[in-house]
């Protein structure tokens, strides 16, 4: 991540270029943004952030909030401030999600396995939370960096997860997205606590309460999630796909498309037989399953996993690696995708006022009628005029992504949001752009030297043997290189769950479950 020292005031204010919005657009926004902001958090008091905090570099950014080292001024205690740009905040959905993210983590009480909000403020230009800083990183970089990992060490990180689990469970709180990313350690000690640190998604719930929004990261859900009737259950399936990633490094459901991972979560079927499997304990695999049981009302509660014998007896766990295979892919599945997330943030710097201004001119010829909206059968009938190459279901994902309240037209915002990410994924002089990015010395291949000073750039602190790993899965002829065909391939296919938008992550998936309802798929797994 950047050294970045500016204010998130300031960083609310600039708007980047992530807010896909034209620059005549953009200032109009500001202007009504000026007139009147909107309040997100009814029980606080506006106040500037920085009267009483020094906000220092970045440490990290998310779809809505980027997050600062921030240092108190009275008692010099060094925090962590989610700063949240009220710019993104575009639905009264947002708005929501923020309120009960700040309600969620004032509920719950204080625990070591929980990352402590020290206070919520707002101005402006944004909401700030003012956390606890957790300095220790990821939880997969930090397996991969220990140099050997064991069973012993698996069932310590499911242990606190899975308390976790049953705190939020006990105070009527399901987390709904948890995964890898969500856990960070307090501090580099090697004995450092593990922390959830993103309730972003969580929601209350009654006993008995079924919900029905599809919310989450693909790889963890659970099929009753896809299947819209859930309730708590749902975080122990997660926590047992996160388990089942510690003990073999892939994903137990995967696939090249987000289709093909949602039905072979409702299939349902566990790969045991692949190696380290067959190396590892029958008591870790019968967990495994108990957690990962299709029907949510026999799957083990969070009270019957910290039960389980392969927890209960967690200090006599094997404590025999598990192999750099493991390791290995582990590391490639943490860095893969920072690979990818790069190449997609160099593709958006990229973007011209040429490229904006030819959106602005595709806009004005399918506004007939100059009312500043499109409809979504104007956008439809456009697209095939400018010979888009995208499937009339793609087309249909990406409007539902965008059109959040449903009501069927676009305005021009929302018009370049479709049009970028068009682009984005159809453009071939945009992935050339990010492959020279890569290719330093213009040979037409990115080498390993290449990618790993790239991967630095981007704040990975080990970038000598990733390269390597990263080129195991891409470079597919096996030549010790990555050619523009595989760069492309790679960045077309194996979607980057781990950073989808929740906005494009609501349309999306509501679109795949009404395809998954059409072609069957949710009737798998009960044959």
């Amino acid at each position: 991540m950047g050294n970045c020292c500016r204010s998130p005031a300031a960083v609310a204010r600039e708007d980047v270029k992530s807010n896909f919005s034209g620059h005549d657009h953009a200032k109009k926004e500001a202007g009504a943004a000026k007139k009147a902001p909107i309040t997100v958090l009814t029980d606080v008091a506006k106040e500037n952030i920085e009267e009483k905090y020094l906000v220092d570099r970045e440490l990290g950014r998310g779809e809505f909030g980027v997050t600062y080292l921030c240092i108190d001024r009275d008692s010099r205690e060094l925090l962590a401030c989610k700063s949240i740009s009220k710019r993104k905040l575009r639905t009264a959905v947002d708005i929501d999600d923020v309120r009960r993210e700040v309600a969620i983590m004032k509920h719950l009480p204080k625990n070591s396995s929980i990352v402590s909000l020290k206070e919520a403020c707002e101005d402006d230009n944004a909401v700030h939370l003012v956390m606890e800083l957790c300095e220790g990183g990821e939880l997969f970089d930090r397996i991969v960096a220990r140099g050997h990992y064991t069973e012993r060490a698996a069932a310590a990180v499911t242990r606190t997860i899975v308390e976790v689990v049953q705190l939020c469970h006990k105070h009527g709180v399901i987390h709904r997205d948890l995964k890898p990313e969500n856990f960070l350690f307090a501090n580099k000690k090697e004995n450092s606590p593990l922390k959830a640190i993103d309730f972003g998604l969580s929601i209350f719930f009654k006993p008995g309460e079924r919900f029905s929004e599809i919310v989450g990261s693909p790889y963890y859900m659970a099929p009753e999630v896809l299947k819209r009737n859930y309730g708590p259950e749902i975080d122990i399936w997660s926590a047992g796909v996160i388990l089942y990633i510690l003990l073999c490094g892939v994903p137990p459901f995967w696939a090249e498309s987000e289709q093909g991972v949602a039905q072979a979560i409702l299939r349902g079927i566990i790969d045991f037989k692949r190696d380290p499997w067959p190396n590892i304990s029958e008591s870790a695999k019968s967990l495994v399953k108990q957690m990962l049981e299709p029907d949510p009302k026999l799957r083990l509660t969070a009270k019957q996993v910290l039960e389980h014998p392969w927890l209960q007896n967690a200090k006599k766990a094997p404590n025999v690696p598990l192999g750099d295979v493991v390791k290995s892919r582990l590391k490639q599945f943490s860095m893969m995708n920072r690979f990818k997330r790069k190449a997609l943030r160099v593709i958006a710097d990229f973007l011209s006022i040429e490229e904006v201004e030819d959106i602005k001119e595709m806009f004005r010829k399918m506004d007939t009628d100059n009312d500043g909206i499109v409809s979504i059968e104007g956008l439809k009938a456009g697209l095939r005029n400018f010979n888009s190459q995208l499937a009339e279901s793609e087309v249909q994902m990406l409007i539902e992504a965008v059109d959040t309240n449903g009501k069927g037209t676009l305005d021009y915002g929302e018009f370049v949001a479709v049009s970028l990410h068009l682009q984005r994924m159809a453009n071939d002089e945009h992935l050339r752009k990010a492959f020279s990015y890569f290719d330093k010395d213009g040979n037409g291949y990115i080498e390993p030297d290449e990618l790993r000073d790239a991967l630095m750039e981007d704040g990975a602190d080990d970038c000598s043997n990733v390269a390597n790993d990263i080129f195991q899965e891409v470079d597919t002829d096996k030549d010790g290189k990555i050619s523009y065909d595989e760069f492309v391939a790679m960045m077309k296919t194996g979607t980057d769950w781990r950073k989808a938008s929740r906005h494009y992550s609501r349309g999306r998936f509501n679109s795949l479950s009404m395809k998954l309802m059409k072609d069957g798929s949710l009737n798998l797994g009960n044959e």
